[in-house]
């Protein structure tokens, strides 16, 4: 009589590796009469994955797997990295880690439903990236340009504002050695500007003005700023005169002696004075007046030392 007994298919679950132990093989015994045979089904694998590599790469390892008994294989693994994903059908193991760590005790195992195999334990090193860095360092640096005014008289407000442009979407800054003390400087804009007074007369020397990205940076080339005193300018204004020809009584006058010009920088202060002792005369000249806004009046005066009241003032601006 012929008899067949078969062991119970155990179908392979996510819990495989971690079962592995547990899972027996299973054999088979025929009998024909008297006699009788014994079949051991034999599951391999074999692979040796990569044990690191550096975020932002691509991952990927497929073990080789077979089975005597000719059955479908079917993959499972524990630890699985939480970047990758597996192929329970191939065993790949695939995906692009994004930051850096390992990843460690991963085991892959096969199984036709009877027998099943695993891999050693491994694990997988994730490298820090350097593509920031490098990528960072290959872009070219920033640029600066611009000619720098190199003269400048105390009292005049100065003025350079550098042209600068660097990669897109980096922020650039600016800075300056050696600013002369009356200037002001913006870390933004790279504007150098300010007005030295009279006591700021000198050479400010090795003026270096840069921009960065944050990563490199680039300069101007060092220049220097020459402050003179400012030109003094003079000029000369004609005052029109028309001497008096009677008292405030009305009577005639008849002992005018002359007519004074008074002058100064404030129509309160007229401080200086000039004596036109004549009583025809019908303009005068006042010279070397420096630059500003003068007022003029005049009295008369007669032989007697007496004056007459102010005149109504008149100014003029010497540029």
């Amino acid at each position: 009589m012929e008899h067949a007994h078969f062991c119970k298919y155990r179908s392979l679950r996510p819990t495989l590796v971690a079962l592995v132990a547990g899972v027996i093989g299973c054999t088979f015994n025929v009998a024909y009469g008297g006699g009788s045979a014994h079949w051991q089904d034999q599951v391999t694998i074999t692979g040796s994955p990569a044990t690191s590599l550096t975020a932002g790469q691509a991952y990927s390892f497929t073990p080789s797997a077979s089975a005597t008994s000719g059955r479908t294989l079917v993959f499972a693994i524990s630890n699985k990295p939480s970047w990758a994903t597996f192929s329970s059908s191939s065993g790949q193991l695939s995906g692009a880690p994004s930051v850096a760590g390992t990843y460690s005790n991963i085991v892959i195992a096969v199984s036709d439903g009877w027998k099943s195999a695993t891999l050693p334990a491994f694990a997988i090193q994730v490298l820090a990236s350097t593509s920031t860095t490098t990528s960072s360092t290959s872009l070219p640096p920033p640029t600066i340009s611009g000619t720098p005014p190199t003269t400048n008289v105390a009292g005049n407000p100065y003025s350079f504002q550098p042209s600068a442009s660097g990669p897109s979407g980096m922020t650039l800054s600016f800075s300056v050695q050696n600013k002369p003390t009356w200037a002001n400087f913006s870390i933004a804009t790279g504007l150098l500007s300010g007005t030295p007074s009279s006591t700021q007369t000198g050479t400010y020397s090795n003026i270096v003005l840069s921009v960065s990205d944050g990563v490199s940076s680039s300069s101007l080339a060092p220049f220097s700023i020459t402050v003179t005193w400012a030109t003094s300018t003079t000029g000369s204004a004609t005052v029109n005169l028309t001497p008096p020809t009677q008292n405030t009584d009305g009577t005639a006058l008849t002992n005018l002696a002359g007519m004074r010009i008074n002058y100064g920088t404030s129509p309160s202060n007229l401080s200086q004075m000039v004596q036109v002792a004549s009583t025809t005369q019908t303009s005068y000249t006042i010279s070397n007046l420096a630059s500003g806004t003068w007022y003029f009046g005049s009295v008369a005066y007669t032989t007697t030392g007496v004056q007459s009241a102010m005149s109504s003032l008149v100014s003029k601006t010497i540029p």
